[in-house]
């Protein structure tokens, strides 16, 4: 009974613990994942047929690349960033699908899928 209580009081320290580091990590500065700050291509481009076929072609080299061996088993974080950029890219075909162009992601598919390529090479 002692070691259970002793136990869990040791639980309770270590989430209590890494509570406060999380929260001291959420209240940092935070990182610019994309050199280039403002809008992107993507953005940028008018015709909306033209930018699905940008969007779907950059969905797929990322959904290539985190499919490929080679990334996931490599200690390169190509595949953390084509994981991302395939999701941000999906959403971002989602919308122009009903013809919106929402700009958070279609910036976010743009840099993600450029900050994979940037670790491939």
């Amino acid at each position: 009974m002692k070691r259970c209580t002793k136990l869990l009081a040791s639980a309770a320290l270590l989430l209590a613990g890494s509570t406060a580091f999380a929260a001291d990590i959420i209240e940092g500065p935070v990182g610019d994942y994309c050199r280039t700050v403002g809008t992107s291509n993507l953005v940028l481009t008018d015709n909306i047929v033209d930018l699905k076929t940008q969007v779907v072609k950059l969905m797929d080299e990322s959904v290539a690349v985190a499919n490929s061996s080679e990334w996931i088993n490599s200690s390169r974080p190509a595949f953390v960033w084509a994981s991302e950029a395939k999701v941000a890219c999906g959403m971002a075909y989602g919308y122009l699908k009903t013809n919106y162009k929402d700009e958070d992601t279609l910036n976010k598919c743009e840099c993600f899928h450029d900050r994979m390529v940037e670790y491939m090479h």
